[in-house]
């Protein structure tokens, strides 16, 4: 066994091609990762291989050549950019005599120095804690078990035993910590929903400009820098269009091919400003040669958090790369469908603008909706939003409600309620059937 050092930012990279050579842009952005943690690449080694080997992942020549360049090139650690098993990571580090890090584990390292609100913090410690768990056999020499003999007999625990047990309490504990906050969330998105504020959430893949287009669209003093998790924790702010009533804009974490399950499972309320917007602005680096395997990672993880059914306006940016001038593009029913524009030039960004108009400033208009007995609470909610214009009892039991109001709005309190909104809403003029309410008792839809 080996002493493991404190610090250590010289680091030798590592990363096999499983079944093909190593990916180029893969490779970069591994090194970017690196960088965004505080590393100092000194060495990069790469190969391939059919599958996996079961002791070292990379194989053992290739074992031996991350030992022979880590102390040719003084390196204090060692990045492997794929998941390692706790065997895997152990065997590596007592060849290499280094500390050696996966990819799950460099990206929560990178988490851990971005949070900063109480609650990331909270999130972070619970992905680590979590992650490092299934790790306690590993080179720290303090946690060797104890050996028998004369004088050596422990009170009945390893020290491991000790470590787990304590990792475990504390994992009970911050997890109790954060369903309290979830709590005291769900209880404030109650509140807010009794006054609908359309909500608008910026997701994407890491540094696409999520934040930059935050800052040119809201005004928002947004943490801004060319890294990869440059800002962890979700900011909000108003935005203001006129004709329009007023958005909530919500900058969210960025994503990453093959983020942690720790992570996704641990930020999952954090994700939860994406979950419960009323449109997504998925934000795409135009310029990425690799823009459509960076939609489909992010589409993954949507559909993974629950957001799949949201609609999304796709933000193609740093057009100014590219030389390409802005451009709003629409579906085959005319509504908007993306924006190409550079939130650092600001060019285009009066397009977005015009489009969040168009999508949520809709007049509101007169619809029905049909309601089977069970969907009572939707029923009282219209009600209690005063959208309810008149109403008819159906003879199969049914309830079909004459609403008016956006559409925008109206799918959003169909889809919260689990209704689906193409079957249960339609355009509607009064029928006879209609029991008419006084115009002047209710107000206007917002």
């Amino acid at each position: 066994m080996f002493e493991r050092p404190e610090r250590g930012e010289r680091a030798v990279l590592v990363r096999i091609g499983l079944g093909q050579a190593p990916d180029a842009d893969e490779l970069a952005e591994f090194d970017a990762l690196a960088r965004s943690a505080g590393a100092v690449p000194v060495a990069t080694i790469t190969g391939s291989r059919r599958s996996p080997e079961p002791r070292y992942f990379i194989g053992s020549g290739k074992a031996d050549e991350v030992r022979e360049r880590a102390q040719a090139a003084s390196a204090e650690l060692v990045l492997v950019d794929h998941k390692l098993s706790p065997s895997q990571e152990r065997n590596l580090e007592k060849l290499a005599g280094r500390r050696v890090l996966d990819r799950t584990g460099l990206i929560l390292d990178i988490f851990a120095t971005r949070a900063q609100s109480a609650e990331g913090k909270l999130e972070v410690e619970l992905a680590q804690l979590r992650h490092l768990s299934t790790r306690l056999v590993r080179g720290w020499t303090h946690l060797e078990r104890q050996k028998g003999g004369i004088g050596l007999r422990g009170p009945g625990e390893t020290q491991l035993e000790t470590d787990r047990r304590l990792i475990g309490k504390r994992i009970r504990t911050l997890t109790a910590k954060l369903e309290k906050r979830a709590q005291r969330r769900d209880t404030g998105r109650q509140v807010r929903k009794r006054v609908p504020v359309p909500g608008v959430a910026l997701i994407g893949y890491t540094n696409a400009g999520k934040s930059t287009l935050f800052r040119a669209l809201t005004g928002a003093d947004a943490y801004v820098a060319d890294q990869l998790f440059a800002t962890l924790d979700p900011t909000v702010r108003r935005l203001r269009l006129p004709h329009t009533p007023d958005i909530v804009v919500a900058d969210t974490v960025g994503f990453v091919r093959d983020l942690p399950h720790e992570l996704v499972a641990a930020f999952r309320s954090t994700l939860m400003e994406a979950r419960e917007a009323d449109l997504l602005l998925h934000v795409v680096d135009a310029a990425d040669p690799e823009r459509e395997q960076r939609v489909a990672q992010v589409q993954e993880l949507v559909e993974s958090i629950g957001a799949g059914a949201i609609p999304q306006l796709r933000v193609f940016n740093k057009i100014d790369r590219l030389g390409r001038r802005p451009e709003l593009l629409r579906d085959a029913a005319g509504r908007p469908a993306a924006v190409w524009l550079s939130a650092a030039t600001g060019a285009g960004v009066n397009l977005l603008r015009d489009a969040l108009q168009e999508i949520f400033g809709q007049a509101a208009m007169q619809l029905a909706v049909l309601l089977p007995p069970s969907q009572g609470r939707l029923r009282a909610r219209l009600y209690d939003l005063e959208l309810v214009r008149a109403e008819e009892a159906l003879p199969d039991g049914n309830a079909r409600l004459l609403v008016e109001a956006s559409l925008p709005l109206l799918e959003s309190l169909c889809r919260d309620a689990g209704v689906d909104f193409a079957t249960a809403v339609s355009p509607c003029l009064p029928a006879p059937g209609f029991v008419e309410f006084p115009r002047d008792t209710a107000s206007s839809a917002a």
